[in-house]
């Protein structure tokens, strides 16, 4: 009877051992489980930002090509954490052609994230080129009501207007805020832009606007006699916290002084219509500013620009950016150094 009690009380035990091994395999296993989770959460993968500069041309007189660069974003929606486009949508602000637009347009709803400014030819009367901030048309065909319910929308400027807003999205590994400021941004929006940022002091911040790069590598700045300034379009008329900023006032008041911005992005100016620079802000952060525009009137420029975009790869664990220029439209590259190139050693 002593002999299996002490056999019952012996398996007892090595049951109690095997319980109790099993559980902590099982706890170390969903340990396990959990940690490959995390760190696929926290995996800074590169990703792909598209740029839409300029399409004015297009909503114009060529809307087959401005469709044919939407769908083509639609088609690769997988590989594209968030699409940009620097304004000029539209040639004269007309209905006509902000119905082309849109039609091109709709084809990104539900399938990526996508923000906009207005360029100096959306807005003012039709027609007559920014001779005032007037956003009517703008913001009836690109409606609040409609696009402050997209993904990644945080807020804007004005209540119920499209002209200055923020977003906001997470991809390799790295919060993300964007700023869409206006054609020759106002004082005050400059202010308010600042807010936004310091309520973001974790978030890598891209400045997405119409007007700041000029074609010889600088900042556009009515004191080097640049051509296309705001400040020489009927907006330019402003003063006080209404006045408007060109690429210059917009580095000494809003971009260089922030240690998170980390890029601006632009069209509007002709010329080669490319253009890139690196600027270390006050807090020794470097600043990677770049322009590209294809439109009809940029040397070389064929149909109103051909389809062009710019995909921007960021790959934060390699500390890179780098820079394509694709049409989907004739499916070719451009390969020259002013528009496929790269930056080392980014500070993410």
């Amino acid at each position: 009877m002593k002999k299996m009690r002490k056999m019952q009380n012996m398996f007892q035990k090595i049951i109690r051992i095997k319980v109790k091994f099993c559980s902590r395999v099982q706890n170390a296993a969903t340990l396990l489980l959990l940690f490959f989770f995390f760190s696929s959460c926290i995996s800074q993968k590169p990703f792909n930002m598209v740029l839409l500069p300029d399409t004015q041309t297009y909503s114009a007189a060529y809307p087959e090509v401005f469709r044919a660069q939407t769908e083509w974003i639609a088609e690769n929606a997988d590989s594209i954490a968030f699409v940009l486009h620097q304004g000029d949508i539209t040639d004269n602000n007309t209905e006509k052609q902000w119905e082309n637009a849109v039609d091109a347009l709709h084809v990104l709803d539900g399938k990526v994230p996508f923000a906009f400014v207005a360029g100096n030819h959306d807005i003012g009367d039709p027609g007559k080129n920014a001779n005032t901030r007037e956003s009517e048309l703008f913001n009836k065909y690109m409606p609040y009501g409609k696009y402050s319910g997209m993904e990644g929308f945080g807020g804007a400027f004005e209540p119920g207007k499209m002209d200055n807003t923020w977003h906001t999205f997470h991809a390799g590994g790295i919060d993300w805020l964007i700023l869409c400021l206006e054609f020759g941004p106002r004082n005050k929006v400059l202010d308010w832009a600042a807010e936004v940022i310091e309520n973001h002091p974790k978030h890598k911040v891209i400045i997405n606007t119409h007007a700041y790069m000029y074609s010889d590598g600088t900042r556009m700045n009515i004191g080097s006699d640049h051509a296309w300034v705001p400040q020489r379009y009927g907006v330019g008329q402003y003063t006080g916290e209404d006045a408007p900023n060109d690429g210059e006032m917009m580095w000494e008041k809003l971009v260089g002084q922030h240690p998170n911005i980390l890029m601006v992005v632009s069209g509007h100016v002709l010329h080669s219509g490319a253009a890139r620079l690196v600027s270390e802000g006050v807090h020794g952060n470097k600043v990677y500013q770049m322009l590209a525009n294809y439109q009809g009137g940029v040397e070389g420029s064929e149909i109103g620009g051909n389809g062009f975009l710019r995909i921007v790869t960021i790959d934060p664990e390699q500390k890179k950016i780098s820079v394509k220029s694709y049409s989907p439209y004739i499916d070719q590259y451009k390969t020259d150094p002013a528009h496929e190139f790269g930056f080392e050693n980014v500070g993410f």
